[in-house]
C-alpha cells in the first residue's frame, strides 16, 4: 500500500513538473514569435518638383531594390507646387509629419540618386543611429566629410529629437550641413557604409541632368550669413504648409505611391529670400 501511494505521489509530481515545463516552453516560443514578428516600416521621402522623367526611373528602381531586401516601405513624394523657391528641408519635414503615424523610420532620398549595390547598401531599420547611405566615400560627386545629403536614414524618434530639418533654406544647398550639426549636438553617431566591393563610380547612379534642371544657387541679402546659423528652434514643428491634393497613385508597372501636392508658407519677415524673379527650376 505504501509503495502504491508513493508511486501515485511521484506520478502527480511528474505530471505537475511536465505541465510547468511545457507551459514555460510554450510561453518562450510565443515571446520569441512576438519579437520576431516586430516589423519596421520605412517611408521613402522624396522632395519633388517637376521631375516626372526621373520619377519614372526612380520608382521601379527603388521598388526592386527595397523588395530584394524585404524592406516594408511606402513612397512619399512631396510635390512643391507653390511659386516659392524650392525648399528641400521643408518638404522632408512635411513627409515626416504626414507619415510618422504609419512608419517608424524614414529615408530622405534625392530622386536623382539611385543605389546600385543592393547586397551591401542596406535599408534596414537604423537602430543604432542615423545611417548616411550616400557616404562621401562612395558618392559620385560630393566627398566632404560632413556631407549627409543624398540618402539619409533615421528613425522617427531621432528625427523628432533634432526637430527635423531647418525650413529656413530656400534654393539649393546647406540644409544638410545644418542637419549634420543638429545630429552631432544631439550626441548621435552617424553611421556610413564601409569596405564595400564597389566605389564612387559604381555604388550609385546620378541621373540629374543639370542642363534641364538647373540648381538654384542664388543668395540674397542676409541669406548666406543666416544659413550658417543653427536655429534649433526652427524645424518640423515650425514648418507651415497646406496640402492641396493628396493622392495614392499607381505607375504602369503597378507600383503604388503617395503624391502630396503642397504649398509651403513663407514668412517674409524671417526669410525674404524665399522668392526671386529669375526662372530657375529646381
Amino acid at each position: 500500500m505504501f509503495k502504491i501511494g508513493l508511486i501515485v505521489r511521484l506520478a502527480v509530481i511528474y505530471f505537475i513538473l511536465f505541465f510547468l515545463i511545457s507551459f514555460w516552453y510554450s510561453s518562450k516560443l510565443e515571446s520569441n514569435e512576438r519579437i520576431s514578428s516586430v516589423k519596421h516600416r520605412l517611408a521613402v521621402i522624396v522632395p519633388y518638383r517637376n521631375r516626372s522623367n526621373e520619377l519614372e526611373l526612380f520608382l521601379p528602381h527603388m521598388t526592386s531594390f527595397l523588395n530584394s531586401q524585404s524592406i516594408d516601405h511606402i513612397f512619399m513624394i512631396i510635390n512643391q507646387i507653390d511659386t516659392h523657391r524650392f525648399n528641400r528641408a521643408a518638404l522632408i519635414n512635411i513627409g515626416f509629419i504626414e507619415s510618422q503615424t504609419i512608419v517608424d523610420y524614414i529615408v530622405m532620398h534625392d530622386i536623382d540618386l539611385l543605389p546600385l549595390n543592393d547586397k551591401e547598401l542596406r535599408y534596414d531599420y537604423p537602430e543604432k543611429g542615423p545611417v548616411h547611405l550616400a557616404s562621401p566615400k562612395y558618392h559620385p560627386m560630393y566627398n566632404y566629410s560632413t556631407y549627409v545629403g543624398g540618402i539619409l536614414m533615421i528613425t522617427c524618434k531621432d528625427f523628432e529629437r533634432v526637430n527635423g530639418m531647418s525650413p529656413l533654406y530656400w534654393g539649393w544647398g546647406r540644409e544638410d550641413d545644418n542637419l549634420y550639426v543638429r545630429m552631432k549636438h544631439a550626441g548621435m553617431k552617424i553611421y556610413r557604409p564601409n569596405n564595400l566591393s564597389t566605389n564612387s563610380t559604381n555604388t550609385f547612379q546620378h541621373i540629374h541632368d543639370k542642363q534641364v534642371h538647373k540648381r538654384d544657387y542664388a543668395k540674397y541679402g542676409k541669406q548666406k550669413a543666416e544659413g550658417k546659423k543653427l536655429h534649433p528652434e526652427m524645424g518640423f514643428n515650425t514648418t507651415k504648409y497646406k496640402v492641396i491634393n493628396r493622392n495614392i497613385k499607381t505607375t504602369n508597372q503597378g507600383i503604388e505611391y503617395n503624391m502630396l501636392d503642397v504649398n509651403i508658407e513663407c514668412d517674409y519677415n524671417l526669410t525674404p529670400w524665399c522668392d526671386h524673379h529669375t526662372k530657375i527650376s529646381n
